[in-house]
């Protein structure tokens, strides 16, 4: 069951990311408190996880959530000023950690399975940016998000990516050049989450999500994920002579074979995820 943690799990708690593994879900908690600063230990050992969650066969859904009050504030901005005593004055750090942040972002867009972010509290900076980034996010009534870097002098470029593609362009620039915090209500209607619920309810309809998700064919909604991120930057006819082609291949597949009859025998359908 979702709230049973096993003993390896329970050793593990003081883990950057804490695992969780039950029903086809793998629960990645961040666990940097008290701003669950993405610092280049967090964003490496998230990274593993989602590596190794790839290959995987029992992963069918990954779940981003936080141990901490706030989901993520960002980068950690004082392990980056740390650096600054260098040589280089933290060139070299500087685009280790932006490179890094990078590689993360695009691993869960790539990644062929879905990702559903769960925020309770503030996400900014490279916070939003990861809420961004993943294929669905819900989060609470009192969450908040902002790309607040103008404020401090450091525009919130790599952050600028994910955002400018899950809203329409002027409600990107709007949080990018004022760097104000929108509430959780502004956010659905920016296209940065799915839907708000209450705090007490946060992890009972995440579950839920991610189970029906989990419930699908693997290999179907592999397909789909990869399918549906590569159409979204071609042209009208390239992307319907791409799905074309596709939906012939997913046609093909022993899953589509065995959807389609079941649902013509009215009967609950076996996938074998190939």
């Amino acid at each position: 069951m979702a709230d049973i943690v096993s003993m390896k799990q329970k050793q593990d708690t003081d883990a950057l990311v804490v695992a969780q593994k039950y029903d086809g879900i793998l629960r990645l908690s961040l666990n940097n408190p008290p701003a669950n600063a993405l610092s280049v230990a967090l964003m490496e050992a998230l990274l593993r996880n989602l590596e190794e969650a790839r290959d995987d066969a029992e992963t069918r859904v990954i779940i981003i959530a936080s141990l901490a009050k706030v989901f993520s504030a960002g980068h950690d901005l004082k392990e980056l000023q740390r650096h600054r005593s260098e040589d280089d004055r933290g060139r070299a750090f500087f685009d280790k950690t932006m490179r890094l942040c990078a590689k993360l972002m695009q691993t869960i867009v790539a990644l062929p399975k879905p990702v559903i972010a769960e925020i309770d509290g503030i996400a900014t900076a490279a916070g939003c940016q990861l809420v961004a980034s993943c294929d669905l996010a819900i989060c609470t009534d009192t969450s908040g998000f902002a790309t607040p870097g103008v404020n401090i002098g450091l525009f919130c470029s790599t952050p600028m990516v994910a955002l400018s593609r899950a809203t329409h362009r002027k409600q990107a620039m709007e949080m990018l050049l004022t760097g104000e915090t929108i509430d959780a209500s502004t956010a659905k209607e920016f296209g940065i989450v799915n839907r708000i619920v209450p705090k007490e309810y946060l992890r009972q309809v995440v579950d839920k999500y991610a189970a029906v998700i989990a419930s699908k064919s693997p290999l179907t909604v592999k397909i789909g994920k990869e399918a549906f991120y590569r159409q979204a930057e071609m042209s009208l006819e390239d992307a319907y002579d791409y799905t074309a082609r596709v939906m012939v291949e997913n046609m093909m597949a022993r899953d589509a074979e065995e959807g389609i009859s079941a649902f013509i025998d009215k009967r609950k359908p076996e996938w074998k995820g190939e």
